[in-house]
C-alpha cells in the first residue's frame, strides 16, 4: 500500500511538473518587421515574449528591397507583420500575396496626422520622371511623437494577438514611451542650440518632413520621398541655386543612399559635408545609431556638430 501511495505521490508531482513546463515553455507570439526601426520598436515591446524575424536589415533601403524567398517562408508562419504603411514599403504587396500568410498585418501609422507628399508640385514643376510614392509622406516615424503612436500599436497588435501576456507588453510599451519622452526632450533641446538663421540642411532624399514639421528644422533634397529614381539634371540645378540663395548651412548624406549625389552639390555649393544621418534605416551595432533612440541622438549631434561646432 505504502509502495502505491508512493508511486501514485510521484505521478501526480511528475503530471504537475508537466503541466507547468508546457505553461513555461509555451510558444512565443511569431512577429515579422518589415524594417529595422520597427524591428526595435517591437523588441521593446514584445522582449521574450516573442520571436522576432526582421526583414530589411541596418542601413537597408526599403524603398528598393527585393524580397527573399525566406521572407515569404517567414510571413507565411507569422501571427503579427508589423509594417509601416504609407507606402513606404513597396515591396510588400506583392510579398504578401506570395506568401499566402494568414497573419494580422498592422500598418503602424494607424492614428498619425499623414504629411501631403511635397515632392509631386515640384517634380512636375521640373520635368522630373518618378514614381509615384501616393499623396503622403510616409516617414512619420521621424517624429518622437509618431513613434509613440507606433509603439502604442504594437502594444495593441500583441495584446489582441497574445492575451496572455497582455500585461507584460502593456508595461513594456509604457517604460519604453518614457524613454521616448526624454529623447524627445533632448532633441528640442539640440534643436534650440542652433540659431534659426542656420536651420537649413542638405540630405540625400526627403526623409525628414515630419522631423522639420515637429521640430522646426527645413531640409531640402535632391531626391523625393523614395530613393528609387535619379532626379533630373533640371532638379539638381534647381537645388544647388536654392542652396546659394538660401545659404544651407550644412549637407549630409545618408546611409541608405549613394553619397555621389551630395558629394556633387556639396562641391558646386562650397558646403562641407556633415557627416552621414540615418534616415529610413538604423545602423549596425558599433555604428552610433543601433536604435532607434540612438538614431535621434545621433542626427542631433550631427546637425549640431556640423552648424554649430558643438
Amino acid at each position: 500500500m505504502r509502495k502505491a501511495l508512493q508511486l501514485a505521490t510521484s505521478l501526480s508531482v511528475i503530471l504537475l511538473l508537466g503541466a507547468g513546463s508546457s505553461s513555461a515553455f509555451a510558444a512565443n507570439l511569431k512577429v515579422v518587421s518589415s524594417f529595422s526601426i520597427i524591428e526595435d520598436f517591437a523588441k521593446n515591446v514584445g522582449g521574450d515574449k516573442i520571436s522576432l524575424v526582421n526583414l530589411v536589415g541596418p542601413n537597408g533601403d526599403s524603398h528598393v528591397y527585393e524580397p527573399k524567398p525566406s521572407d515569404a517562408a517567414a510571413l507565411a508562419g507569422a501571427d503579427v507583420v508589423l509594417v509601416n504603411g504609407l507606402g513606404f514599403e513597396g515591396f510588400l504587396p506583392r510579398l504578401v500575396e506570395a506568401s499566402g500568410t494568414k497573419a494580422t498585418i498592422v500598418e503602424l501609422t494607424k492614428g498619425v496626422e499623414p504629411l501631403k507628399a511635397q515632392e509631386e508640385e515640384g517634380h512636375a514643376e521640373a520635368g522630373a520622371e518618378h514614381h509615384d510614392h501616393g499623396a503622403f509622406d510616409p516617414h512619420a516615424f521621424q517624429s518622437i511623437a509618431n513613434a509613440k503612436i507606433y509603439v502604442k500599436n504594437i502594444v495593441d497588435a500583441f495584446c489582441n494577438a497574445d492575451k496572455a501576456n497582455c500585461d507584460t507588453y502593456t508595461k513594456n510599451g509604457a517604460d519604453y514611451t518614457k524613454k521616448l519622452d526624454q529623447t524627445e526632450v533632448d532633441v528640442k533641446a539640440g534643436i534650440a542650440s542652433i540659431p534659426e538663421s542656420k536651420r537649413l540642411i542638405i540630405t540625400s532624399h526627403d526623409a525628414f518632413g515630419y522631423f522639420e514639421h515637429a521640430y522646426g528644422l527645413k531640409f531640402l533634397a535632391p531626391e523625393g520621398l523614395s530613393t528609387d529614381a535619379e532626379p533630373s539634371a533640371a532638379d539638381v540645378v534647381a537645388l544647388i541655386k536654392q542652396v546659394k540663395e538660401d545659404k544651407a548651412s550644412a549637407i549630409f548624406v545618408e546611409n541608405i543612399t549613394n553619397p555621389r549625389l551630395i558629394e556633387q552639390i556639396a562641391s558646386e555649393t562650397k558646403l562641407k559635408v556633415g557627416g552621414t544621418l540615418f534616415s529610413d534605416a538604423l545602423s549596425e551595432p558599433g555604428e552610433g545609431a543601433s536604435t532607434y533612440i540612438d538614431m535621434m541622438h545621433h542626427n542631433i549631434s550631427a546637425f549640431k556638430k556640423a552648424i554649430i561646432g558643438s
